[in-house]
């Protein structure tokens, strides 16, 4: 059995502007509700960035379609893989996110990525016990391809604006 996760659970854009993609996904799209989480601080303990201790923050914005999670991320400060992609691409898809079941599985899965020449570009710890790593994905076309581990406490958030949708 392949350690790697199968099937997408979010997508992802970088933004300059949460507000105006809100507005342009509600009406592609019929999303009715988004959550806000502004200034998402990044603290180079638990995060890196091309091989390097990171600082930034970045405002992200969810929701849902149905099961997928859309996530907006807008850079506000330092130097990360959004606002390089900002920068040089300009805002737009950014990756697809697969969840790893456990630690061990997430810890496979980057392995397994680093022997397909898929080299992680950043990685990091965040608040509610999500691990992710952002791993390069052009060959696949799209940018980059997250991997992440869900702790039970984000899911519970997650679920919690899951069921926001259908209200």
């Amino acid at each position: 059995m392949t350690p790697s996760p199968q099937t997408p659970t979010q997508i992802a854009w970088v933004t300059p502007d949460l507000d105006a993609t809100e507005t342009a996904l509600t009406g592609l799209l019929g999303v009715r509700k988004w959550v806000r989480i502004p200034d998402v601080h990044f603290a180079p303990e638990t995060c890196s960035y091309l091989g390097k201790p990171a600082d930034f923050v970045a405002s992200i914005s969810l929701s849902y379609l149905g099961d997928m999670q859309l996530e907006l991320i807008q850079p506000v400060r330092g130097e990360n893989i959004y606002s390089d992609f900002l920068r040089d691409s300009g805002a737009g898809l950014h990756h697809i996110c697969v969840e790893a079941a456990s630690p061990e599985q997430f810890d496979a899965v980057l392995a397994e990525a680093a022997g397909q020449g898929a080299p992680v570009v950043q990685q990091g710890v965040m608040a509610g016990g999500i691990r992710f790593a952002y791993v390069s994905a052009r060959q696949a076309g799209v940018p980059f391809l997250e991997i992440a581990y869900i702790a039970p406490e984000m899911r519970a958030f997650y679920d919690y604006i899951k069921q926001e949708q259908q209200r």
